[in-house]
């Protein structure tokens, strides 16, 4: 990827709890350059988007212990649409009405599983720039 230096010193936080999914983004974000951390849980999601302010967060809907979408609520709340982090939804639901609401909390991307791993990259380069 030649955009490395671009992501150096970006912080980028994953979050869904099928661990072959946090694997397969991590390591299609490795040579980004990024500091890539992981959580498979809500809550563990926002304890470590508050301590460590990720500039992206990518998040999945269907979470235990907290949703994605309460995460989403929770990462937003006193900020302006467009502040950090950016976040990107990925779900393996395919209605609209999830998508409508993420939308509705400032999701600044949303993709449906499965996605591929290049839309994914190209998505986040758009973000982070």
């Amino acid at each position: 990827m030649a955009e490395t230096a671009a992501y150096a010193g970006k912080r980028i936080l994953v979050v869904d709890d099928d661990p072959d999914i946090l694997t397969a983004i991590t390591t299609g974000l490795s040579d980004t350059g990024a500091t890539i951390e992981t959580a498979s849980d809500g809550n563990t999601a926002v304890t470590k988007a508050e301590q460590n302010e990720p500039d992206l967060v990518i998040l999945d809907i269907m979470l235990p212990q907290k949703s994605g979408f309460l995460v989403l609520e929770k990462l937003r709340q006193h900020k302006p649409r467009g502040a950090k982090p950016r976040v990107i939804m990925i779900t393996g639901n395919q209605g609209k009405r999830h998508e409508q609401y993420a939308r509705s909390l400032g999701v600044d991307e949303y993709l449906n599983k499965p996605f591929r791993m290049d839309r994914l990259i190209e998505v986040t380069q758009k973000l982070l720039a």
